[in-house]
């Protein structure tokens, strides 16, 4: 099993389900809403051209960020959207989420956050190289229009109307386009 702490970058090259490096860390991820929509990113597993789901805008925290500060840093980066950490309710959520992909397995502690404001026009142009090879498009999306799509966090519509003070705990869950094999399953302590 070959875990990978440190590795920066994801492979993006797909391997074996078992011979896929394990990544830990953490990430922030933000619920953001308008209305009665929510601003949702279209992501992909480039090794399996044409299967998508939709994200909410987060990632990963930088050495010696708060997981507030990451999320500020993330809404800015990947919709333009400038906050302030004061703007952010929560955490609203914790997780422990176990992503399978072609080329990787992440393990990931993320807190949610929830932002409310105008609807506006999303600026992608702060993605990183990654994000450009694998987030497709954003859309604001009404309750049935996630309620009828593939959406990770799969509760994201019991954290739609979470306010300051809420906050539920998700766990742990595995949300994979490759599933982990039974050996990670067991590496990691999973049922």
């Amino acid at each position: 099993m070959h875990v990978d702490d440190d590795l920066e970058r994801r492979p993006l090259v797909a391997v074996e389900p078992g011979e896929r490096v394990i990544r830990r860390r953490r990430g922030a991820r933000v619920i953001v809403l308008a209305d009665d929509r929510v601003l949702l990113e279209q992501d992909t597993d480039p090794g399996l051209p044409g299967v998508h789901w939709w994200v909410t805008p987060g990632g990963g925290l930088d050495p010696g960020e708060s997981f507030v500060a990451a999320g500020v840093r993330e809404l800015r980066e990947e919709t333009g959207l400038v906050v302030t950490e004061a703007d952010l309710i929560g955490p609203v959520a914790r997780r422990l989420t176990h992503h399978g992909y072609t080329d990787q397995v992440l393990v990931q502690t993320e807190e949610f956050f929830v932002v409310r404001t105008e609807r506006f026009t999303v600026d992608t142009s702060g993605y990183t190289d990654e994000e450009r090879r694998t987030l497709l498009h954003t859309a604001w999306m009404t309750r049935e229009e996630v309620a009828a799509s593939t959406v990770w966090p799969s509760r994201i519509l019991e954290l739609w109307d979470a306010g300051r003070g809420d906050f539920l705990d998700l766990g742990s869950v595995e949300e994979s386009t490759i599933p982990l094999t039974a050996e990670q399953r067991a590496f990691l302590g999973l049922r």
